[in-house]
């Protein structure tokens, strides 16, 4: 029987597996930072429309 070549077809699936989980662990901490940032932005800019009416009252 000739193990190698399966060998090798089962290292290169393992390889572009693990690459697969570190893209999509990637993936979902650019979401999860992408989130983060806007909340942030919102807030400032919510703080900022707030400090202007309360201004011009």
């Amino acid at each position: 029987m000739n193990f190698l070549g399966l060998t090798g077809f089962l290292g290169g699936v393992a390889y572009y597996a693990c690459l697969f989980i570190v893209l999509v662990v990637v993936a979902v901490a650019g979401v999860f930072c992408g989130k983060k940032l806007r909340d942030r932005k919102d807030a400032k800019k919510s703080n900022e429309i707030e400090k202007e009416t309360t201004i011009t009252q």
